[in-house]
């Protein structure tokens, strides 16, 4: 039997855990949501979410996959055998296929950007023939779908190439050239006229705006920022040696998406603000207003508009590959492991399944429209499908298995590496309340506000 791969390392661990974590969402939600909702305020819930309830979330998951040493259906088969919460494994295991299904036509959004960028569109366009390009674009129908089938057969054969050779790899050379592209453009952005009011829309205090729904917002950015309740944790810490320790992986992948997300936010938002444009919400943020932003630099300095209009969109198909490649490997991990399958037999089965529900996410925009599921496109469909239900129930579940259903001492040996990680072990006692008493509620709270 072919031995199991695992991470090299613990900077290996916490790059393909953060780069799991970031995402779209960083580059136009969260900040979105900083200015929307308080500024500085937001940013103090949101940090304290993320201690209480979020951390406590992705420490349980880890703790799943690392004393597993499995798939997501084969963690709570080995872990609870013959009782009913082996049909977790199931949900954790289909999770993630159903949002890379149309989180890749994201990805292929980004991808068709970067060839226009890289074109030089935005630079030689005039900013006026720019207004509606976006909402032309996902309206085409086969364009959009080829971009999305040429983004997710980009993410399988990262995938393909295995854990070492493929997700760890790719994350040592992605996720520092991420943060290396973002600091340029968040530097550029700072530097334009009329950028600091974009800065002050991040940083300054309003506590007015603290509002039951904006702790709500901070409460699911929080959750789903750091991948939890899809499987990925769980799948990705069935790489991670025994001798890792969990606690640090798990505050190095936080600390590591609380800085992209602000990066991100000093990227974006003083450029908008410098053009005079306020801030929207969902792709439109960047896939709209920001070629305008570019084709406006290209009036008066071209070839800086080109460099930045470049590093931005590749800044955004990083971003969404290192999600993407997150998500299929929960798949192919339980195809490999629990079905038999070869690795690139299981990455092709993939490939093409969410291939063509993707393609019909995409269709949703075009010749699809109308055409709903209880009163939503398809697109929608799945996207608040796996918002509001999906990642909140597999959450919730992953937490109340490890409060109550392991045992304390088995949670214990895992999160102190047998009692030899002294802070591990000083620790416990408060992570293991969050998990038993504190994230259980939270999720629950999360859950009913997203119904409503």
């Amino acid at each position: 039997m072919k031995q199991r791969e695992h991470f090299g390392g613990r900077m290996a661990v916490i790059m393909a855990m953060a780069g799991s974590a970031i995402g779209l969402g960083n580059l136009w939600r969260f900040p979105y949501l900083v200015g929307q909702d308080g500024g500085a305020a937001f940013i103090v819930v949101y940090v304290l979410f993320s201690i209480v309830i979020s951390l406590p979330i992705f420490f349980a998951e880890s703790i799943v996959g690392r004393r597993s040493g499995k798939n997501c259906r084969g963690a709570f088969v080995a872990l609870a055998p013959d009782s009913k919460w082996r049909f977790l494994g199931f949900l954790m295991v289909f999770t993630p296929m159903w949002i890379v299904s149309y989180y890749s036509v994201v990805g292929g959004w980004s991808l068709d950007y970067l060839v226009q960028a890289l074109r030089l569109e935005f630079t030689h366009q005039a900013p006026e023939a720019l207004n509606g390009s976006f909402a032309r674009f996902i309206a085409r129908p086969w364009l959009p779908v080829g971009c999305h089938l040429a983004f997710l057969a980009a993410t399988v054969t990262i995938v393909a190439l295995g854990v070492k050779s493929g997700i760890e790899k790719f994350s040592k050379i992605c996720l520092p050239l991420l943060f290396i592209l973002v600091v340029l453009i968040a530097v550029y952005s700072i530097s334009l006229p009329g950028a600091q009011k974009g800065v002050a829309y991040l940083l300054k205090p309003d506590f007015s705006k603290l509002t039951l729904d904006s702790c709500l917002d901070a409460l699911g950015q929080s959750f789903f920022s750091l991948s939890l309740g899809m499987g990925i944790v769980i799948t990705y810490s069935s790489y991670v040696s025994k001798k890792e320790n969990l606690l640090v992986a798990g505050a190095g992948t936080a600390v590591s998406d609380l800085m992209f997300a602000m990066l991100a936010g000093f990227a974006i938002m003083p450029a908008v603000f410098a053009a005079g444009i306020e801030p929207g919400s969902g792709p439109g943020l960047i896939f709209d207003t920001l070629p305008f932003i570019f084709s406006q630099m290209g009036q008066t300095m071209p070839w800086l508009s080109a460099v930045a209009a470049i590093l931005f969109f590749l800044t955004v198909l990083f971003s969404a590959l290192t999600s993407s490649v997150s998500l299929i490997e929960v798949g192919v991990a339980y195809l490999t492991e629990e079905r038999g399958m070869k690795r690139g037999w299981a990455c092709a089965l993939l490939l093409v399944t969410t291939g063509v529900v993707g393609a019909l996410c995409s269709l949703s925009f075009g010749p699809l429209a109308d055409r709903t599921i209880l009163g939503m496109s398809l697109f929608d469909f799945f996207d608040t499908v796996a918002s509001n239900v999906l990642l909140t129930i597999g959450g919730l579940l992953v937490v109340l298995f490890v409060g109550w259903k392991m045992s304390r001492e088995d949670v214990r040996d895992e999160f102190t590496n047998g009692g030899t990680k002294v802070w591990n072990a000083r620790l416990f006692g408060f992570f293991y309340f969050l998990i038993r008493y504190v994230a259980p509620v939270g999720v629950v709270i999360l859950f009913i506000s997203n119904l409503l």
